[in-house]
């Protein structure tokens, strides 16, 4: 058994007080306060890193999800087989990179019109204009039909209705406001002229987000001059303040045409087994 002494003079090696003690004992290395700290350090900032990189891909997603964009809206998807496609390809990139300045972003309104007749891309290169943004700058987009608007805002009015139509439509009447960028497509289908409440509404939504220096495309089937007539002097007068570039899509329609099938009656009834019976129709494919 050891004795107090033996015991202090074993205190006494390891904290260096005794040499000779200390001889008898394993060396303890010294402490590097710089190196340990740049390790630190390093280790801190990868786990920062990691979690702003899972933040920023749930807001992107988040961003996505309440855009309503068709995925496959994408340029990589898009087949650039048209003078037409190109130089609208071409604009679209010049105008997601013009987004990297701050200053260019705050300065003031821009409105894209793409117009052209059914087929021709122009949703599907102002969605991955969409894309491209919310992607590199988070920036919040809300792709909306015109007339699903207007049909929604027509539903509000009935304040009796219990499937709350006018909740969620102020809901969706403030989120027009806000978002960054607004994709209007559709404007003006099918119509000559919209209504004149239509116009009003439409004209101040515009006015209001040129004010603020939000963003917005239109995306129509009508020529220039049967724009401004369809949309009224009011609303058109609010589209012609904002920075806007025109975009014309006048080459090849890009959707699949149907495909014909040859309808021939049956040779089988289940009755009397005589030939051709009523709704006894078979659909041959091609081959």
């Amino acid at each position: 058994m050891k004795t107090l002494q033996e015991r202090l003079n074993e205190l006494k090696g390891v904290m260096g007080l005794d040499r000779q003690s200390a001889a008898h004992n394993v060396e303890i290395p010294d402490f590097d306060y710089k190196k340990n700290r740049q390790q630190y350090e390093a280790q801190a900032n990868a786990d920062l890193q990691r979690i702003q990189a899972t933040n920023k891909l749930k807001r992107i997603n988040q961003l996505h999800g309440k855009s309503e964009l068709n995925p496959n809206w994408t340029f990589e998807n898009l087949r650039e087989d048209a003078q037409d496609v190109i130089e609208a390809v071409s604009i679209a990139r010049s105008f997601i990179a013009a987004h990297k300045d701050p200053k260019w972003r705050k300065s003031r309104s821009h409105m894209m019109i793409f117009y052209g007749d059914y087929g021709r891309g122009k949703s599907h290169i102002a969605g991955a204009i969409a894309h491209e943004l919310i992607n590199k700058f988070e920036i919040s987009v809300v792709y909306r039909q015109l007339q699903t608007l207007l049909d929604m805002r027509l539903f509000s009015y009935d304040y009796q209705a219990e499937d709350k139509a006018s909740l969620r439509y102020r809901e969706l009447a403030q989120q027009l406001l806000d978002v960054d960028l607004l994709i209007l497509d559709e404007v003006c289908v099918n119509e000559t002229v919209l209504k004149k409440n239509a116009q009003s509404w439409l004209g101040n939504l515009l006015r209001q987000r040129r004010s603020a220096n939000k963003n917005s495309i239109l995306i129509t089937n009508h020529m220039l001059p049967e724009l401004e007539a369809a949309l009224g002097k009011y609303c058109y007068e609010s589209i012609r303040e904002y920075e806007t570039y025109q975009v014309r899509f006048q080459g090849p329609s890009r959707r699949k045409p149907l495909t014909q099938q040859i309808v021939e009656p049956s040779a089988y009834s289940p009755d009397t087994n005589k030939g051709y019976q009523p709704n006894q129709i078979i659909y041959k494919k091609n081959t």
